[in-house]
């Protein structure tokens, strides 16, 4: 690790002795400080109770971007598993009268909402990917309420 600068170890002291600052930036201090202080990386990982690798990670990154290296740099996650315009659809759906898309009760549940939904995003994928994606999703919820539109089969018990 390379040396630290005066400012860089006040600043990392005073993340290790406040303890105050989020529990990952404290972690992160802790390794730094460990390091600058000669211990070797597997001392360091079973201190901070991390794998090595992640000691290694973090003491690299702090020797290219400096404190910066403190902060988590969180990855996406799962990608979402609507698109924007079916999220807009599902709650257009879940803030309409059921009776004014042809269902026979006046309030939605869970269970009545998830049948009508299914069925409808199920055609909108496929109508979707043959049509333009320039149709809102109140075009689309007006569509499938007034003309037929495409269904999938439903799966075959086994």
């Amino acid at each position: 690790m390379r040396r630290l600068t005066d400012q860089e170890g006040q600043k990392l002291q005073q993340i290790v002795r406040r303890g105050s600052t989020s529990s990952v930036r404290f972690r992160r201090a802790m390794m730094l400080l460990a390091s600058a202080g000669g211990n070797r990386v597997p001392v360091i990982a079973q201190l901070v109770q991390a794998d090595e690798d992640t000691v290694r990670d973090v003491i690299h990154r702090f020797n290219e971007i400096g404190l910066a290296a403190l902060d988590p740099r969180w990855a996406g996650g799962r990608p979402r598993l609507l698109r924007p315009d079916d999220e807009d659809f599902v709650v257009q759906t879940a803030t309409t009268r059921p009776t004014k898309l042809g269902q026979p009760f006046t309030r939605w549940s869970i269970q009545r909402e998830s049948d009508p939904l299914g069925q409808q995003t199920r055609a909108r994928r496929v109508r979707s990917s043959s049509q333009s994606s320039s149709a809102t999703s109140s075009d689309v919820h007006r569509r499938n309420n007034e003309s037929a539109s495409v269904r999938l089969p439903a799966p075959q018990a086994m």
